[in-house]
């Protein structure tokens, strides 16, 4: 029987566009009892290590993934990589870059995304004078080496109280040493051609968290308080002793914020 109706369900969906064909084809599926699905977006230089707190604390009932950004150049790209992979319903959470990747992803399929949460991010576009810093940083990777980089950039994203902790850090470090100066100036340029968020941000209508550091000096909790006040509804959640790597410095805290807000029926 099932056959059957997966076949005419391909035909019938051969007629719509990608993200109908999902819906539908999903529409179709028998009945059963499965986990949601949350995409953990992850920032510059980042990958699984940032969410191994979330994809272990949160795994009893939520099917936590981590797509890869290495390699990408474009916001975009990585937006459409995420709906490429994802299923034909899910919620997503971002994380610095990854949260201007959600923005893009709400922009480009906001009917795939059940729930959106960005954290420790921005949505406005580039700043007055970011391009030569963001090549100063550039330049420090090609010359030194990716060992040079983790040195001068993750200390200042981090809560000063684990800067000296070595159990803490030194998987970030080695997160950083697992990406080339290549990666890194192509993730450089996708977020400095990113396209200017905030008009996105009044259009999100499924249920929205927004969180941050209240030690973030990189994307400071003002700037939080802005994204949340234009998306209707959001909650904005803020961390005490908590710098700009919130998945790590104070995962407990922030599992039971993502607890909550997936558990918000849609």
């Amino acid at each position: 029987m099932f056959g059957a109706i997966l076949r005419f369900a391909t035909g019938a969906s051969a007629r719509l566009g990608l993200s109908e064909r999902l819906l539908f084809l999903q529409a179709c599926e028998p009945s059963m009892s499965v986990k949601p699905v949350l995409y953990m977006l992850p920032g510059l230089l980042c990958d699984e290590t940032v969410f191994v707190p979330q994809t272990q604390g949160l795994a009893e009932s939520i099917d936590v993934r981590v797509p890869r950004f290495l390699g990408f150049d474009s916001l975009t790209d990585m937006a459409r990589h995420v709906l490429e992979i994802g299923p034909a319903r899910f919620s997503i959470a971002g994380f610095s870059m990854g949260g201007r990747v959600a923005f893009e992803i709400m922009r480009l399929a906001p009917e795939r995304i059940e729930r959106f949460c960005a954290f420790d991010t921005g949505a406005g576009p580039k700043a007055e004078g970011e391009d030569a810093k963001r090549q100063a940083v550039i330049d420090l990777a090609w010359r030194e080496g990716m060992a040079a980089l983790a040195d001068a950039w993750l200390p200042p994203m981090i809560h000063p109280d684990r800067r000296a902790d070595k159990a803490f850090m030194d998987p970030l470090v080695a997160m950083v040493l697992r990406a080339t100066p290549e990666l890194h100036e192509r993730q450089i340029r996708a977020l400095v051609n990113r396209p200017d968020a905030r008009p996105v941000l009044p259009t999100i209508r499924c249920p929205a968290l927004i969180a941050c550091g209240r030690d973030d000096a990189w994307s400071p909790v003002a700037q939080h308080e802005q994204i949340a006040a234009a998306i209707p509804g959001a909650r904005l959640e803020t961390f005490e002793t908590c710098g700009h790597f919130l998945p790590v410095e104070q995962p407990e805290a922030f599992n039971r914020a993502l607890r909550s807000w997936m558990a918000v029926s849609v």
